[in-house]
């Protein structure tokens, strides 16, 4: 057998085990799942837009630059709990829950839902506050052109480097931080969701 044929045969290898770990019965898709998350998405994008529209550019600079800032720290904490939920251990939290430890049995929730939870946590959360923050970083640019007289096209490329670096960058940092600490971090996360539980 040569290298092609040993790397075709343990590529079926792996499908194969891939599908029996896989459920017999295949999940349905969660339409209404789907639909909340838009509508949830929608007015979360919306009001967080508008607000950073209409405060950011009537603000100083530093306080602008701060929101901002505000924004892509809030999208990275939420990517770490979204990535913290889907890596964590669920046995650990069974056993916490079945010692009436605070906030455990929360987690135990927040495991067996872990694809919807890093959805919101990730994709609307964290996107819609990616999405913000470079309408907020827009402002910025208008403040810098109009006030210091600074060059659009180059004003406007900076400030959305600038932006997208430290998001990136700071996902990058905070997903190895959520996998090394996923069950402290989802522990205290579902401690303090617990606080609004009766």
């Amino acid at each position: 057998m040569n290298g092609k044929e040993k790397n075709q045969s343990e590529f079926k290898n792996l499908i194969e085990v891939t599908k029996k770990k896989e459920k017999i019965k295949k999940e349905k898709v969660d339409w209404k799942w789907i639909t909340i998350i838009l509508i949830v998405s929608f007015f979360i994008s919306f009001g967080m837009s508008f607000i950073s529209q209409m405060t950011i550019p009537n603000f100083h600079l530093w306080l602008g630059i701060i929101i901002t800032i505000l924004f892509i720290l809030l999208g990275i904490l939420f990517d770490i709990i979204g990535v913290s939920v889907t890596s964590a251990e669920e046995a650990i939290f069974h056993s916490m829950s079945s010692r009436k430890v605070k906030g455990a049995s929360v987690a135990v929730k927040f495991k067996k839902n872990a694809d919807k939870v890093s959805s919101f946590c990730c994709d609307v959360i964290g996107d819609v506050c990616g999405i913000v923050s470079g309408a907020a970083g827009t402002a910025i640019t208008a403040i810098l052109v109009t006030e210091y007289h600074t060059e659009l096209l180059i004003t406007s490329l900076i400030v959305a480097a600038i932006i997208a670096s430290l998001t990136i960058g700071g996902k990058a940092i905070g997903k190895s931080f959520a996998i090394n600490k996923s069950s402290i971090i989802l522990y205290g996360f579902a401690k303090f969701v617990s606080n609004f539980y009766r």
